[in-house]
């Protein structure tokens, strides 16, 4: 047999073994953004069960900056070897819908699967005159231009929601960004600024007070913290889900049986009833998928989000 045939069938042969004996030391699991925020929360979560289960170190790096292209240009420059991975959230792709160039490419990364769903609900103060989306719609379509909206900052998947929003009924409301949720939270509360999406955790409370009117919440599917409310799908929205997705990465390349054992280990552990619980109290849903299924989302959140930037005319600040 040819040297070569015989060298190939040993690279073969050592790199099965490899992947049988995964993992054989610590994963590090990358996160774009800063701790305490949901993406952050959710790869803690999952990294101690994994580490427990796999019996090996697992330890969350916190890589924030550029709206997550740091840490997710690292992964994506590591080694496929599943030592290095990424928990990343729909501001994957919402980032290259926005800028011109990122230092990767999201349909490069290998996908392992879905982790959880961040619902997004659509709110305003008590004194707006709608108290559902159809209201809103009517509101808005008789005062163009004069209805205004919070966000916690220009391009983040809240201002990404309401631009959605308006584009699907053809309406003009008007954007007011802030530097970061408290200030935004604390005017929409006031009634300075009537309307909002916010993550469902945050909204529920001033809801429930009665400090805020809750018109829908999720997007194509209700929320399981408030199923009393209809998503916008139920409001007549078919064609638009402003949740956000979280997710699980691996390098360009990773080879499939880690992949797969990824994958296995990933829905195992979020169906652990305390996982689930935990991650429900943060506003958390957590929702599995095959690879192929998240990276078909990948490829249409990519169009879509593409989309919003161009028709909507948003900038990065």
């Amino acid at each position: 047999m040819p040297r070569t045939i015989l060298a190939l069938l040993a690279a073969v042969l050592v790199c099965g073994a490899a992947h049988a004996q995964y993992p054989s030391r610590p994963i590090r699991i990358v996160v774009p953004f800063t701790p305490g925020t949901g993406v952050d929360i959710l790869a803690r979560t999952f990294g101690q069960k994994l580490g427990e289960r796999l019996k090996v170190g697992v330890a969350v790096e916190n890589r924030a900056g550029a709206s997550g292209n740091i840490g997710t240009e690292a992964v994506a420059k590591a080694a496929p070897d599943g030592y290095t991975l990424l928990m990343t959230a729909t501001t994957l792709v919402q980032s290259v819908a926005l800028h011109r160039t990122v230092p990767y490419d999201p349909k490069a990364l290998t996908p392992i699967g879905l982790a959880a769903i961040g619902n997004l609900a659509l709110v305003a103060h008590p004194s707006l005159p709608a108290k559902s989306v159809a209201e809103l719609v009517a509101l808005a379509r008789s005062q163009p231009g004069r209805l205004h909206y919070a966000s916690p900052g220009n391009a983040t998947p809240h201002h990404f929601a309401m631009e959605l929003l308006k584009l699907h009924f053809g309406i003009d409301l008007v954007h007011v960004p802030y530097k970061g949720s408290a200030g935004a939270v604390t005017d929409l509360l006031g009634g300075q600024v009537p309307l909002m999406f916010l993550p469902v955790h945050v909204a529920l409370p001033h809801a429930q007070a009665g400090k805020l009117a809750m018109l829908a919440s999720g997007g194509a599917q209700r929320s399981p913290a408030t199923p009393e409310v209809p998503s916008l799908a139920e409001a007549g929205v078919k064609d638009i889900d402003v949740d956000i997705w979280y997710a699980l990465f691996g390098p360009p390349g990773l080879a499939r049986d880690i992949v797969a054992k990824l994958n296995e280990e990933l829905a195992a552990i979020l169906a652990i009833p305390e996982v689930r619980a935990s991650l429900l109290k943060q506003g958390l849903a957590p929702r599995t998928s095959s690879p192929a299924e998240l990276a078909r989302l990948v490829e249409a959140d990519l169009e879509r989000w593409g989309r919003v930037v161009r028709e909507a005319g948003i900038r990065a600040d």
